[in-house]
């Protein structure tokens, strides 16, 4: 004879008596897409709440809240939205932003951007009715026209390393919004909000994690301007879940550490290739022959761990990409591991060749991410493959 199966209403609703015992030193990761309510008047302030942390996981979680503490914090800015992407970052900051119509103003932008931004640009808003106009990244301040509502910067940007002057942007736009992708240098380096950037936008996939395990992103600036970019988030749904969250908080921890050896590294990697034979070009700003140097020494406070160097071809970049061993061939960056990749058949694989030539993605450049190997060992490594076209 069997028993009688347990009761299910038992098995949804289990009475768990307290436990003695102390408060957990780490946050523990709250693994549930809703929040019970209280059946008073305060449910509904809760809904109706910018931001709640404890009501459905698509609005917020206790493990996004703690990571968003942090990440304003160490962006000096007011307020931080997590999501779920650094694209998910920048599409919630530019849409919160935007208009279309003649109304609505212009989104000046720089010609060189990360390629799934470069599709926001040049594709998706315009056919969303916004104006956008992309012109060289050295000649963004010069470009303003009263029209200009939104100016949307990268800096350094990716691949070539190219710097932005943020003060200079500020001045030329005292009335319009500035967005500045801040991913490549991070907060360790560079504060856009101290040059009067409204809105920073990160992918906090790469150095803010820093582990190669997560996929996040997050906004940063004015309460005002984070809470048009929460309801944004709301109704499009890029959720940065708990575990993730719960994770990015975790990397945070030691954000500072791995930034100062990534710093450190990726000048001592750049040295290096700038005096090898095999390399035409360098780009890192570190280096006294960036042709942006002193605005790298005003703008930061260290120049990460991110470079991109030319060979004499195409055919010469494949070569070295192929040959290296403890550099691993993979996109994306700030990691542990020390990642190279070739932007122009890889990174913009979606972008077209007038486009490439736009960015300044030349097919014989490779980019690279330094990690926190030995710097000993990742340039042994360099020297071994940039050996082959030698």
């Amino acid at each position: 004879m069997h028993d009688a199966p347990p009761s299910m209403t038992r098995l949804l609703h289990p009475d768990v008596a307290p436990q003695p015992g102390g408060a957990p030193l780490v946050t523990p990761i709250h693994q549930t897409s809703t929040y019970e309510l209280p059946r008073t008047a305060e449910a509904a302030r809760i809904a109706a709440a910018v931001a709640p942390g404890a009501y459905y996981t698509r609005y917020g979680s206790p493990n996004a809240r703690e990571a968003e503490a942090m990440l304003a914090d160490l962006d000096g800015a007011e307020a931080a939205l997590l999501v779920g992407s650094g694209m998910a970052a920048v599409s919630a900051a530019l849409l919160s932003v935007v208009s279309s119509g003649a109304t609505g103003g212009e989104v000046l932008a720089q010609t060189s951007h990360y390629t799934a931004t470069l599709t926001l640009l040049r594709t998706m808003l315009p056919g969303f009715g916004v104006d956008v106009r992309l012109v060289p990244q050295e000649a963004l301040a010069a470009e303003v026209r009263p029209s200009t509502r939104v100016v949307y910067v990268e800096t350094p940007s990716n691949p070539t390393m190219t710097l932005t002057d943020l003060a200079a942007v500020r001045a030329a736009a005292p009335d319009a919004v500035i967005i500045a992708d801040n991913t490549f240098a991070t907060p360790y380096n560079t504060r856009p909000v101290d040059f009067g950037v409204d809105l920073v936008v990160q992918s906090a996939t790469k150095y803010l994690n820093g582990h190669s395990d997560v996929t996040a992103g997050v906004v940063t600036g004015s309460a005002a301007l984070v809470a048009r970019a929460w309801e944004t988030a709301r109704v499009l749904g890029p959720v940065c879940h708990p575990f993730e969250a719960w994770l990015l908080a975790r990397g945070l921890k030691t954000f500072p550490l791995r930034m100062a050896r990534h710093n450190a590294s990726g000048l001592a990697v750049a040295r290096f290739l700038a005096g090898h034979p095999a390399v035409r070009a360098v780009h890192h700003p570190g280096l006294p022959e960036h042709p942006q140097h002193d605005l790298a020494v005003r703008q930061m406070r260290g120049f990460g761990g991110m470079l991109a160097f030319t060979v004499a071809d195409a055919d010469a970049a494949v070569r070295v990409l192929r040959a290296t061993r403890l550099c691993r061939n993979a996109v994306s960056l700030g990691g542990p591991e020390t990642l190279i990749t070739h932007p122009a058949s890889l990174v913009f694989a979606h972008q077209s060749p007038q486009e490439l030539a736009a960015s300044g993605v030349d097919p014989a450049m490779l980019r690279l991410s330094v990690g926190l190997e030995e710097p000993e060992d990742i340039i042994a490594d360099l020297a071994e493959a940039l050996s082959t076209v030698d």
